[in-house]
């Protein structure tokens, strides 16, 4: 399913946990899924100009990596706006409050911890790729 709006970024400068060398997807040695460390994934703040992926799901949430940053420094691209997919971290139906895990992955929020979207689309389990409505405060 195609979702007819901007999906509003920033760039940001990537930090250790975001920066992984992936390769080539379809090449030896690729990673397999081949969406890095941070891709799809729940971003915070960790310094001046820098994000992270998060790590608990008590951390401020700025948005959702969009690409994924080879090596440290890297521009890391941030959806802060709009329909984003996103890696689910359990099983999510369509319609759920969706917070973060300890992971950066989408995860009900019915278990506790701030809302960052609302899930849209086909139920989701852990690993599988859905669309999320950001609500990014």
């Amino acid at each position: 399913m195609a979702y007819e709006e901007i999906l509003k970024s920033i760039s940001l400068d990537a930090d250790a946990s975001l920066a992984g060398y992936t390769g080539v997807s379809g090449t030896p040695g690729a990673a397999d899924p081949h969406y890095g460390k941070a891709m799809f994934r729940f971003v915070k703040i960790t310094g001046v100009n820098k994000v992270g992926r998060v790590s608990a799901n008590t951390d401020a949430v700025i948005g959702v990596c969009q690409n994924k940053p080879q090596v440290e420094g890297q521009a890391a691209m941030v959806a802060i706006f709009g329909v984003s997919m996103m890696i689910a971290g359990g099983a999510i139906t369509a319609g759920d409050a969706i917070t973060s895990d300890g992971e950066g992955r989408a995860v009900d929020a019915a278990g506790g911890g701030d809302v960052f979207g609302v899930a849209l689309g086909e139920a989701a389990a852990a690993g599988h790729l859905l669309p999320v409505l950001l609500q990014v405060q």
